[in-house]
């Protein structure tokens, strides 16, 4: 068996839990204030029962310029430790609205390098192919 670098201890402790990644087919696209922060048909979808779907954008389809990394860090024993950005300016509705696992563990390694949105900060519009 191949040994993995960094594994989740989630799914150490919980090897039945099921999270899936799948490509979402169609276009995504996050909006602020009107402004289109992230336009991709390249997201995935992460799926992770109980909770709702979630999309996540590759960072090559988010502009970064509309966004500011924040301090704020969080902790998933399944995907890993996840940073924050705020959408500019940084009202209070817009703060820490994008997250993404920059260095997940090895099981959620297809999120590395995306960024996912929420639905009660911005507007996420997917529109199925």
């Amino acid at each position: 068996m191949d040994q993995i670098a960094n594994p989740s201890p989630g799914f150490q402790r919980n090897p039945g839990k099921v999270i899936t990644v799948e490509p979402y087919i169609g276009t995504v696209t996050v909006r602020a204030g009107g402004v289109v922060i992230a336009s991709s048909t390249k997201a995935k979808m992460l799926t992770e029962p109980p909770y709702p779907s979630v999309l996540y954008i590759p960072f090559d389809d988010i502009d970064f310029d509309q966004l500011r990394k924040t301090e704020l860090s969080t902790h998933c024993p399944y995907k890993g430790d996840a940073s924050y950005w705020s959408v500019l300016p940084a009202a209070e509705g817009g703060k820490d609205a994008m997250w993404a696992y920059e260095q997940p563990f090895d099981e959620m390694v297809e999120i590395r390098d995306h960024g996912a949105f929420y639905p009660s900060k911005v507007t996420i519009e997917a529109t199925p192919a």
